[in-house]
């Protein structure tokens, strides 16, 4: 097995995760790969549902295991709107299924440091979480517009970081020797039928425009193309998003790893 340590690559990887709702779970995958490969990341940055799959791996849960439990216990059941919905949900209702695998609510309980983003609604920017309390910052993180109401957190409110960071590998930049990103959105074409379609699809492409400035920063860059067929809600189909996550993450490390071996022959 190929080993990243064993390559001369530097070991201090950070490593980044967009959002994307169910198509976040690829990141499982992707992690399931990074650790075959024996990539050992130092520093984690992610937003929506790669800062809770970064926060559920940095407090030290295996991909396997956190796949396992969303499959077996629905969990994402909390982040999904229920058929009458009426008005906005309270994303505070999420703490009951963060406190099942988080230990303690803190970012200093974490096994390897994390950076969380989510988006100021009133003042209109970013603000990273780093310290203090952990599960406040993922539920804003996570906290889909037009879906939950804003999350307060010392008298601001926040919505989803994807809004204007999507691939927020900001934070590593000077604190990490390699950076790899990796995004669970990718576009191609799709033909919308009804408001909900448009809305959907709006937002997808809202949070993919803002990453195109930060690819730049990540010295690796992975993005599995089959992840645009699936959508933000598409819970049931679990464990094949994992697999295509998984599956690509793979081909692309061996391919980095084959193409850094050639530079140093």
């Amino acid at each position: 097995m190929r080993n990243f340590a064993h390559m001369n690559i530097p070991d201090n990887i950070g490593l980044v995760l967009s959002g994307g709702g169910a198509r976040g779970i690829s990141h499982l995958g992707a992690l399931q790969a990074i650790d075959e490969m024996g990539i050992y990341p130092k520093f984690l940055s992610g937003t929506s549902a790669g800062a809770i799959v970064g926060a559920l791996y940095a407090a030290g849960h295996r991909p396997m295991e956190i796949l396992n439990f969303i499959t077996k216990t629905n969990i994402l059941r909390y982040f999904k709107p229920a058929g009458n919905l009426t008005g906005l949900l309270r994303i505070e209702k999420t703490e009951e299924a963060f406190r099942l695998f988080l230990a303690e609510d803190n970012f200093e309980s974490l096994k390897i440091p994390l950076f969380v983003n989510a988006t100021d609604i009133e003042r209109g920017e970013i603000v990273y979480f780093s310290t203090g309390e952990l599960i406040k910052p993922l539920q804003a993180a996570s906290c889909i517009p037009f879906l939950f109401a804003p999350v307060e957190i010392g008298g601001r409110f926040y919505i989803d970081g994807g809004i204007l960071n999507n691939l927020p590998a900001e934070p590593l930049v000077g604190r990490c020797d390699y950076i790899i990103g990796i995004h669970s959105n990718a576009v191609s074409e799709l033909k919308v039928n009804n408001m909900k379609q448009v809305i959907e699809r709006t937002f997808h492409l809202i949070i993919n425009a803002n990453i195109e400035s930060r690819k730049s920063l990540c010295h690796l860059f992975i993005e599995p193309p089959e992840m645009a067929s699936y959508k933000v809600f598409d819970v049931a189909k679990a464990k094949e998003i994992f697999d295509i996550g998984y599956r690509h993450t793979k081909q692309v490390l061996t391919g980095a790893l084959l193409g850094y071996q050639s530079t140093i022959a």
